[in-house]
């Protein structure tokens, strides 16, 4: 028997039970890991309420999460990449974060295909706390949008665990970076990891505060809270500006007319989603190894992290949802 976190329907924290649970033997192409550090991700939250891209109702009783740092402890029929004792992390099991959960979890048996090695350099709380993460900014800085000496970047919830990495990102290829911040002590962790101008988004206008540091518009947004923040970013972004979602914290972003694009500018509109890492796995091991270097290098720093039991994890929860803290969040089994 082991320990795990698991829903038997949609809801509040409260909905969450740490629960007894039998795990079999690893089948082919699987291994068994027991997890170190499980991260907790806002998609665990829209799976737990029940509205992340779900058009069918999820057989319950379900295990959230999808990422973490492990080490190896069993192997399956016919598996010979890895070996007991290995330690590594994953990203989902191949499939969209509301399929294929269940890292919330002492143990659990995982495709061997879909793990990545974690580096002796790298502890298991930094992997889980920026694998994911990292990736996401990844995905943007490398594909989407790739920023330069003289582009002024604004980056929604700049303090949260996607966000500091992107103004450490955007920093390290010049750009000036504004952040838009919940708390004065978020203000000051963005600023620590390289915001030159933190605007209190639930105090200010921050349309208007933008423009007035930069009044023809900032180069490119980068949104990871949605629905209260993405269109009105086109009010402060320079003409052929790209604003980038890739995420919902506050919701969905609103239907948008495409007129809108040219009346506001001729603006660039981007949704990157995370299947362009997890759909190969080749790809993934190796966009992780060149993560896990900028890491190393000092590029980018891993942020302090919030750790909690997992037992505790419906107070985790709650604490991501009231945005109470800064940066990732840990969840220890």
């Amino acid at each position: 028997m082991i320990k795990a976190i698991r829903i038997h329907g949609h809801g509040g924290p409260e909905v969450m039970r740490f629960e007894d649970i039998e795990l079999p033997p690893p089948r082919a192409g699987e291994v068994r890991v027991r997890h170190t550090a499980v991260a907790l991700n806002f998609s665990d939250i829209n799976v737990r309420r029940g509205g992340f891209y779900q058009k069918d109702p999820l057989p319950m009783p379900i295990i959230l999460g999808n990422e973490a740092a492990a080490v190896v402890t069993a192997l399956g029929p016919d598996v010979d990449t890895w070996r007991v004792g290995d330690r590594v992390g994953y990203v989902g099991m191949g499939a969209g974060f509301f399929q294929n959960t269940g890292s919330y979890a002492q143990e659990r048996n995982v495709f061997a295909a879909r793990l990545a090695p974690i580096p002796d350099n790298i502890s298991d709380v930094q992997a889980a706390s920026i694998m994911l993460k990292g990736l996401t900014a990844s995905n943007i800085i490398n594909k989407i949008y790739r920023p330069k000496p003289g582009d002024t970047v604004l980056i929604h919830a700049a303090a949260s665990g996607v966000g500091l990495i992107l103004v450490q990102w955007c920093k390290h290829y010049g750009a000036t970076v504004i952040g838009t911040v919940g708390s004065a002590d978020k203000a000051e962790i963005a600023k620590a990891h390289g915001c030159d101008h933190t605007i209190l988004y639930r105090q200010t206008d921050f349309v208007k505060a933008v423009k007035a540091i930069v009044p023809k518009g900032v180069t490119a947004v980068l949104d990871g809270v949605g629905k209260d923040t993405f269109i009105p970013s086109m009010d402060c972004t320079a003409p052929f500006g790209t604003l980038v979602n890739y995420g919902n914290a506050s919701g969905h972003v609103p239907p948008i007319d495409i007129i809108d694009l040219s009346l506001k500018g001729t603006l660039n509109l981007w949704r990157p989603g995370v299947h362009y890492f997890l759909g190969d796995p080749e790809r993934f091991r190796e966009l992780m190894k060149d993560l896990f270097e900028l890491v190393g290098q000092g590029v980018l720093k891993t942020v302090a992290t919030r750790t909690y039991p997992l037992a505790e994890a419906a107070s985790a929860h709650r604490d991501a949802e009231s945005a109470a803290h800064a940066g990732p969040v840990v969840l220890l089994p």
